[in-house]
């Protein structure tokens, strides 16, 4: 699939690290390294803009080893770019942390991938068909 993108950074676009990889990095767009404190979140600016087909939409996800080492993530996991948005993808970082961190540009910040989408027509009925589940949800299905 090809994507149009304006890239305002100085930053590579986005790649697959590997054959096989599903996401892409994003990395930090900043004039100056900003310090996320203990429990606090930014929005990060990427300095990427693209333009998706209909149908499918870009999903902003955490990075694990930003993860695991520094306790830094993505709030809104994942975020979701829809196809008609035209404007900066900008990330919202939070540090779980009990440590500063610094990010700077282009640091690693998160993953993109692109994920095509149905779309639901709701038909109002009275009652669902019964499944052996049934209403059971949060743990509910009898697995550990």
């Amino acid at each position: 699939m090809k994507v149009n993108i304006v890239n305002k950074s100085e930053n590579d676009l986005p790649r697959y690290g590997t054959d096989a990889s599903a996401g892409m990095d994003l990395r930090a767009c900043l004039e100056q390294p900003v310090m996320l404190k203990p429990l606090e979140r930014t929005l990060i600016p990427t300095g990427l803009f693209i333009e998706l087909p209909v149908g499918y939409e870009a999903q902003v996800r955490p990075r694990s080893g930003l993860a695991i080492k520094h306790g830094i993530t993505v709030l809104n996991t994942p975020g979701t770019i829809d196809a008609d948005y035209r404007g900066e993808i900008k990330v919202i970082m939070v540090n779980l942390s009990n440590k500063d961190y610094e990010i700077s540009n282009g640091d690693r910040i998160a993953q993109m991938i692109i994920s095509a989408h149905a779309r639901a027509e709701w038909i109002a009925v009275d009652e669902l068909n019964e499944t052996t589940r049934g209403s059971g949800g949060f743990g509910h299905t009898g697995t550990k």
